[in-house]
């Protein structure tokens, strides 16, 4: 179902707000959006992780050996390791900082500050003072 006229503007307010606000923030969203580099970094780490998995088992099925030791498995696994590392360093990413402590409406936010609060609920806030205006 499409979203009314007024709906519509309503979303764009807060968008608006939202680049205002914390452009970096917005800017970081527009680009992840739907999650597409997050899911592309464990996509591009199960590859890897493949690939190092078929190095260990090609190791010791074609048995190449460096002083006694199978040098091609040990490199499926620390190609393994990489790619594990690589899928837990994609999924956990920094917020990005608060620029400053005022609300939209310029005044400065009084009670719990903005970092106790989540996003959701700033958001909310928003929507309830700019709906109570109209």
């Amino acid at each position: 179902m499409p979203l009314s006229e007024h709906e519509q503007r309503m979303l764009e307010q807060i968008e608006n707000a939202l680049y205002a606000e914390d452009p970096k923030f917005a800017s970081n969203v527009r680009r992840r959006r739907f999650g597409g580099s997050a899911a592309r970094r464990r996509l591009q780490a199960a590859v890897v992780f493949v690939i190092g998995l078929a190095l260990l088992i090609g190791g010791v099925v074609v048995d190449v050996t460096v002083g006694g030791f199978p040098i091609l498995s040990l490199i499926g696994f620390l190609v393994m390791f990489g790619a594990g590392l690589l899928a837990l360093w994609g999924v956990g990413s920094s917020p990005a900082s608060p620029a400053g402590d005022s609300g939209g409406d310029g005044q400065p936010r009084r009670g719990r500050n903005r970092s106790s609060r989540s996003f959701s609920e700033r958001m909310e806030e928003r929507f309830n003072r700019r709906f109570e205006q109209e």
